[in-house]
């Protein structure tokens, strides 16, 4: 059960206390405190005690007014007089109060006038301080206007960079009543499209740069071919004066050390200066708007684009050295701009342009030669190279591929020198007159023997003969000399600047020499021997190969020693053996002539090998050939000992024409022959060639034994190995025979039994070695 509300009881006391609260019942108050009243009546109405208020109100106001009566009937006179004051107030009251009006209205009339001017002057003001916020406003976009006007302005000039930066001011504009325009917003929306169009700007320019300079890489690189040119010149200069450094090349740590008081910058010089100002200025915008990659990407397939436009398909060989330039130029500019943009471009991609040209480059030499048959253009396909190698130095730049086609070209150069040289060797071969040279001039001399290689002794005494010089040589080895020395000179030419091993070079020169030196004139002067008869070019060319055998030794040394000077190997040379092989043949060549020459004179003789009688004086034949013999053989300009190898070889002093085709003879023949035979000995002995005449003496203890009726002794063991040693069983065996069929022709009974005789010997002395073709 809810507590019972407690009863408020109102009196006289209390509600007058209450009202005199509200400054209603203050005589002393002006003003009236009607704010107090709403919470008493609202305590009266929530009491509910509105009608015991009202009583209560109603008793306050009936005592009030009898207190008024009281003190209205205590001063009546008073109150009458102020009455009639009261009145006289009112009056002039209402006649104020009609003034007042009148004034009032009047007031009224010129306050609207006021109301309505100040109203108008407000709205004056708000519209001014409107204009005066559109004005700020207005100059505000005039100024990022501007400031948009003048980003287009330096886009125009170049002025990237800081048009970039003229955006992000835009960006950082102070706190403004323009950030709240349409139009600022509109501005910030199209800074992406101002970007994009400093972005395209820039791009543009690098694009006119690359373009540029691609227009200028071969003049960069002809710059660099240049100077290159003349630093191998300057360097090559000093090595020579200097032995020191003479194996020190253009590259070596030598050479650098001097190289950088004369250094120059390529990109840099009176005739072209490469300003790198776009690609730099390219990379920074790019950086700034965090695209970089993008640029990196566009840069290195334009620069891709550029290399695949360098090298025409096909390639034609005689412009190569302007491309060499055209590649040098792109390259070194390559390098630079690495060196410069920190890691705008990474080894990886220049590795990747240069891996891609030079197998372009290599392939495309490769075919321009594939036809090619002149060595100086391979050599010229080299320089071009080994300049290009040495102009764009740089451990960017991998060179082995280019030094190994280098190396292939090298082989194929040889194999045409080859070729080259092996026609002019038969030429000169074929060309010979096979007459020694002949010298009346000391410079001549001197000439000829600064090109051939011969033995210190030899060279001694040619230097010191008087004049005129009779060369022991001919044409061919003088000119053979010159060739190998041309062809030496030309193989060197192509290695020089080649950086490969020395053994390699050291081979394949030994290769290509014995090929030129076996093949082209060991080879070619056999088969011109083959159809040579004439003795005396048959001796010279004996003398040329003597000659040509030394040559290959001094040649041998002297490629080493020259090698071993350059740090080289040891060359060795195998054609010594083919030069010996065709030597051989021409002393067998010149011992059938000259056996063929004397046995012509003994077919000529007409002998009669069946004489009736002995003859006491020699053959008349006999006297032709021993005047030949001092004319002609020993007039030949080679070795005695060869000579004697001739005389030695013909068939009449050996027997063997007796033995082979006369069918028979008799015991006269044979004193005439051995007759013949004291005469040459004589003839011999007169010619100073005694030692030959040993070469009887097979012939003459051959004949003795049936001369002597000697073949039982012959037929004893102990006699035949000491008195008969040097009897040939067989030959012995034939001229028994032969003695035997002359024998069988007689009618008598003595020349028959000699017959029967002799037959029975020659089978006694084939018994002896039977089977065997002594």
């Amino acid at each position: 059960m809810p507590p019972r509300r407690r009863v408020q009881v109102y009196t006289q006391e209390s509600i007058d206390q209450q009202l005199q609260q509200i400054h209603l019942l203050d005589p002393s108050s002006s003003t009236e405190n009607l704010e107090q009243l709403g919470p008493i009546i609202k305590q009266i109405h929530t009491g509910r005690q509105q009608e015991a208020f009202l009583r209560t109100v109603q008793g306050l106001i009936e005592s009030k007014d009898q207190e008024i009566e009281k003190i209205c009937s205590d001063n009546y006179q008073d109150f009458i007089s102020s009455v009639s004051t009261l009145f006289s107030v009112k009056d002039y009251t209402e006649q104020m109060k009609k003034n007042i009006a009148t004034l009032d209205t009047s007031v009224s009339q010129l306050g609207r006038g006021l109301v309505e001017k100040k109203r108008n002057l407000l709205q004056s003001k708000k519209t001014a301080a409107n204009l005066d916020e559109a004005i700020d406003t207005l100059q505000a976009c005039l100024r990022v206007l501007d400031v948009v006007y003048r980003v287009g302005e330096m886009v125009r000039e170049g002025k990237y960079w800081s048009a970039l930066r003229c955006i992000d001011d835009i960006q950082s504009i102070p706190p403004s009543l323009l950030l709240q325009t349409p139009f600022y917003q509109h501005l910030l929306s199209s800074l992406p499209s101002l970007r994009g169009q400093i972005k395209d700007a820039v791009t543009a320019s690098m694009k006119q740069w690359l373009l540029e300079i691609r227009n200028n890489s071969g003049q960069v690189g002809h710059i660099a071919l240049e100077g290159m040119e003349t630093r191998s010149r300057r360097w090559r200069a000093r090595r020579e004066k200097d032995p020191l450094i003479r194996m020190s090349r253009v590259g070596s740590a030598v050479e650098l050390v001097t190289h950088e008081k004369n250094e120059f910058d390529v990109l840099n010089t009176d005739e072209l200066k490469i300003d790198f100002k776009p690609l730099f200025e390219c990379i920074h915008i790019y950086t700034a708007l965090d695209s970089l990659d993008e640029l990196r990407r566009s840069y290195q397939a334009d620069r891709k684009a550029q290399s695949d436009l360098i090298l025409p398909n096909p390639l034609p060989i005689a412009s190569l050295p302007t491309l060499m330039q055209e590649i040098s130029g792109f390259f070194i500019v390559e390098s630079h701009v690495l060196e410069t943009t920190g890691s705008f471009r990474s080894e990886r991609d220049i590795e990747d342009l240069w891996d891609a040209i030079m197998t372009r480059l290599t392939s495309a030499i490769e075919t321009a030669l594939r036809l090619e048959t002149d060595p100086d253009a391979f050599l010229r396909v080299k320089e071009s190279l080994i300049s290009f190698i040495m102009t764009v130095d740089s451990p960017f730049y991998s060179t082995t591929s280019l030094n190994a086609f280098i190396m292939v070209l090298f082989e194929k150069y040889t194999k045409l020198l080859e070729t080259q040289f092996s026609k002019r060797f038969e030429s000169i071969i074929q060309q010979d007159d096979h007459i020694p040279m002949m010298l009346e001039a000391t410079n001549e001399v001197t000439a000829i023997l600064e090109v051939v290689w011969l033995s210190e002794k030899e060279r001694t005494a040619i230097r010191e003969s008087p004049l005129p010089v009779n060369l022991p040589w001919s044409q061919t080895f003088y000119l053979c000399c010159q060739d190998i020395r041309g062809f030496i000179q030309k193989f060197y030419a192509f290695v020089e600047g080649v950086s490969q091993h020395h053994r390699n070079i050291d081979e394949l020169l030994s290769k290509s020499l014995d090929s030129l030196l076996t093949q082209n004139i060991s080879i070619a002067v056999g088969k011109r021997l083959a159809g040579t008869s004439i003795i005396t070019q048959v001796a010279q060319i004996v003398t040329n190969l003597e000659h040509f055998q030394v040559a290959c030794v001094e040649l041998e040394r002297s490629l080493t020693n020259l090698r071993s000077a350059q740090r080289g190997g040891t060359i060795r040379l195998t054609a010594s053996n083919s030069f010996e092989s065709t030597l051989s043949r021409a002393l067998a060549r010149i011992n059938g002539v000259i056996s063929s020459k004397l046995n012509d004179f003994f077919g000529l003789s007409e002998y009669d090998w069946t004489p009736t009688r002995r003859d006491n004086s020699p053959s008349m034949y006999l006297y032709e050939l021993v005047s030949w013999l001092t004319t002609v053989v020993d007039s030949l300009v080679i070795k005695e000992t060869y000579k004697d190898e001739a005389y030695r070889g013909a068939d009449f002093l050996t027997g063997r024409e007796y033995m082979d085709s006369i069918p028979m003879l008799n015991e006269n023949a044979i004193s005439n022959v051995l007759n013949d035979i004291d005469f040459i000995e004589d003839e011999l002995k007169r010619l100073g060639r005694q030692h030959i005449c040993v070469v009887f003496n097979e012939l003459r203890s051959t004949t003795s034994i049936p001369l002597n009726n000697a073949v039982q002794e012959f037929l004893v063991p102990t006699n035949r190995s000491t008195s008969f040693a040097n009897v040939k069983p067989k030959r012995l065996q034939v001229l028994l025979e032969k003695l035997s069929k002359f024998g069988a022709t007689k009618r008598d009974a003595a020349g028959r039994e000699l017959a029967e005789r002799r037959r029975k010997e020659a089978e006694a002395v084939g018994r002896l070695f039977p089977g065997e073709g002594r």
